[in-house]
């Protein structure tokens, strides 16, 4: 086993259930065959992370869905770090290399993966969420055998690599999408995977990229990520306002990142015949709509999107091309045990944008 410099206990952020989260002492793990260890150097704070905290039904279950969670374990799956210990077998990195980890280990034997379709791996486990996988709101880390690993260019810093994760998602949202030139965009919800969003739209061309939010100061972001037009809904009527762009057709895609049941409910209504609804979003609580304006009245093709097949190397070339104005995006750095005020300015929302967790004493200076 290759190893560098490595401490012998840690400090982790572990959940024990909703609303039980400890920062704890830990020993180090060490990697065995295939395995990398990382010391953290970054993790931002998920909305699934906040949402899992408060207890949403999709990670500890309800009357037909079993937990996905597996507590206790050490939360956080958006990272980025070095390595400082390596596993038999790893070939691929070095000591010191700058590395991310696609946020699912897939098990590479089910159905989806012997297909290829590795981001719907049955057992699903997601760093931070099942013990096969501990998170990244750590000092150190695991990365088992099989995980998709990626060296990270050191022309991007480790505060700026660690919006990898997230922008990789908003990648492959707009990718499921398929827009086309020509066409007119609504993107509803400016948090960090909606503005990584607009970032990747602009690349694509439309006709009219518009970004959605009840926040203005997060709309001005979201121009600097390429939007035509943002849109408050909390000042004007979004559909009216669409339509009026459109000749009262509607949008031709729409995407919904915010989590709440008014942005369906918002771009069922403003998109056009045949349009295409991306929905990517945690849900605290189920959403009703009529259904019949999926089907009988409109033909829509309704797409999910779920984590970031094969994006996280476009991800990492848009960081590198400075394409992504993410010191705005990114509005917090704190130290680990200052998790609980980040935990609270995510499931607040109003003054912040990305929260990152900085495990590493490093990067806090």
């Amino acid at each position: 086993m290759a190893e560098g410099k490595v401490k012998e206990s840690m400090k982790a952020l572990v959940c024990h259930g909703p609303k039980d989260y400890r920062l704890e002492d830990r020993k180090v793990p060490s990697p065995g065959p295939g395995e990398v260890l990382i010391k953290v150097a970054a993790c931002g704070i998920c909305a699934g992370d906040a949402k899992c905290f408060c207890g949403a039904p999709h990670f500890w279950g309800d009357e037909t869905r079993k937990p996905y969670c597996q507590p206790p374990v050490i939360a956080g799956h958006e990272f980025v770090g070095h390595v400082v210990a390596l596993g038999d077998g790893v070939t691929n990195l070095k000591i010191g290399d700058q590395v991310v980890s696609e946020q699912i280990v897939p098990c590479w034997k089910c159905r989806y993966c012997e297909k290829g379709n590795y981001w719907m791996c049955n057992p699903h486990d997601i760093y931070g969420f099942h013990q096969n996988c501990q998170g990244g709101m750590a000092e150190y880390m695991i990365f088992p055998s099989g995980a998709k690993n990626y060296v990270v260019p050191k022309s991007i810093s480790p505060r700026e690599a660690v919006f990898i994760e997230p922008l990789a998602c908003g990648i492959h949202a707009v990718q499921r999408a398929n827009i086309e030139l020509g066409d007119v965009v609504v993107i509803s919800g400016c948090g960090p995977l909606g503005l990584g969003m607009v970032c990747a739209a602009r690349l694509k061309n439309p006709k009219i990229l518009i970004a959605v939010d009840f926040f203005d100061w997060k709309l001005d972001i979201a121009k600097k990520c390429g939007a035509d037009l943002v849109l408050n809904p909390s000042k004007v009527d979004v559909v009216a306002e669409v339509m009026k762009l459109t000749d009262g057709y509607g949008c031709d895609r729409y995407i919904e990142c915010a989590g709440h049941p008014s942005s369906v409910t918002q771009g069922l209504l403003c998109i056009r015949k045949l349009g295409t609804f991306v929905e990517f979003s945690v849900f605290g609580h189920d959403t009703t709509v009529d259904w019949t304006i999926i089907g009988d009245q409109k033909e829509l093709d309704i797409h999910g999107a779920h984590l970031s097949p094969h994006c996280y190397p476009i991800a990492i070339d848009m960081l590198d091309k400075k394409q992504v104005p993410v010191k705005d995006i990114i509005t917090h750095y704190l130290p680990l045990d200052k998790w609980k005020e980040g935990f609270d300015r995510v499931i607040s929302g109003k003054d912040s944008i990305k929260v990152v967790l900085l495990p590493s004493s490093d990067e806090v200076k």
